[in-house]
């Protein structure tokens, strides 16, 4: 059983078998102002019940993948180095998002799908800018951060994106809609007391969980997203909702899952770096 939540496959670690029994337990239910239903233009208030049962829904699938995984490989232990492998994942995942959301958009609204063209738009603006706190991470440990993020495309990273690419672009993009809500969902596990860990782990004074921490439990706008993305889904047909269960499932699989070859050491990972240090470093 793995022993890490994971924003990519070497990502934020918590106590698994704790998030998934809050993921699984978890029924609190959140009163939205009124949102579109399903591709409805007229608006309608979403009942608690309905609310709590699609959020149930989403969130068996992503356990259900995780005992599906069923994995006793560990990701190396985390270092400053292995951190920069790591930053520059949270890089990647978060780069295309934004023309990602659009193109799923615009698919959307050429179908007349309406709450998920506006849930799209919204993400768009909403994740625009989240590399660049990446970046400024990478740079504050001391390196050349549009340099490493060249340098270190990590597998996992990839096939989060290509998994992600394949359903933006579909004909029917709603999977998209399974892939970002598995990303918030198990971003809201992660906690101060696993930043903090990760904070301890670098050297004094450096700050490079800005990412970290804008895709976290204590960022209340993450909070919030989850929230939304649970109403607007809510509204959506059934077999959309059955579509999207499945979707997180896969996406959640992906996230489980290690990688198929040897984790990369950090002294792969260093030889890389040695070269794109700064002379100085900036925080």
């Amino acid at each position: 059983m793995p022993n890490e939540f994971l924003t990519n496959t070497e990502s934020a670690c918590t106590e698994p078998d704790k998030v998934m029994m809050q993921t699984a337990k978890n029924t609190g239910v959140h009163k939205p102002e009124p949102t579109g239903s399903g591709d409805s233009l007229t608006q309608k208030m979403i009942d608690a019940n309905t609310l709590a049962k699609t959020r149930k829904l989403l969130d068996h699938a992503i356990v259900s993948a995780w005992y599906a995984v069923k994995s006793e490989r560990r990701p190396p232990a985390l270092t400053p180095t292995r951190w920069v492998w790591r930053l520059a994942g949270f890089y990647h995942l978060c780069h295309s998002t934004p023309q990602l959301m659009e193109e799923a958009r615009e698919r959307f609204a050429s179908a007349n799908r309406q709450s998920l063209a506006q849930w799209a738009a919204q993400k768009a603006v909403e994740e625009a800018g989240h590399d660049q706190l990446a970046l400024r991470d990478i740079q504050s440990m001391g390196y050349r951060a549009e340099a490493v993020v060249q340098a270190f495309y990590p597998p996992a990273a990839k096939a989060l994106m290509d998994y992600f690419a394949q359903s933006a672009q579909d004909s029917d993009p709603i999977d998209c809609v399974g892939y970002s809500y598995t990303a918030e969902r198990l971003g809201i596990c992660i906690g101060e007391g696993y930043i903090q860990k990760v904070e301890s782990l670098l050297p004094s004074g450096i700050n490079a969980t800005r990412c970290l921490r804008v895709h976290s439990a204590i960022s209340a706008t993450e909070v919030e997203h989850v929230k939304e993305t649970v109403a607007m889904i809510a509204g959506l047909t059934s077999q959309e909702r059955d579509r999207l269960a499945r979707a997180c499932y896969q996406a959640a699989l992906l996230r489980f899952s290690p990688p198929q070859e040897a984790y990369i050491s950090d002294e792969e990972i260093e030889n890389v770096l040695k070269p794109l240090e700064l002379t100085e470093n900036y925080n």
